[in-house]
């Protein structure tokens, strides 16, 4: 079975770590990056970059918390989500 897998991150930078560390982490496929613009003041950073994956639902949970727990510790995390 295959799952899909997210997360949303401050900073470029932050998204293609996370990436690498998901691609290291399980049989995964990075599949899309994706940008966002916040439109109201008061973020910490001007960018939101959220990163997607898809594999087996095991690879997939492993991977999206190795790097969720990088960008916490970065204080760069902003949500995660499988499906």
């Amino acid at each position: 079975m295959k799952a899909f897998g997210m997360i949303e991150v401050y900073s470029f930078t932050t998204a293609v770590v996370c990436a690498d560390i998901m691609a290291k982490t399980g049989n995964v496929k990075v599949i899309a990056f994706d940008r966002n613009r916040p439109f109201a003041p008061g973020f910490p950073v001007p960018l939101i970059m959220g990163t997607k994956i898809e594999g087996n639902v095991a690879d997939v949970k492993a991977a999206v918390a190795a790097a969720k727990a990088y960008s916490e510790g970065k204080g760069h995390y902003i949500v995660s989500h499988i499906i």
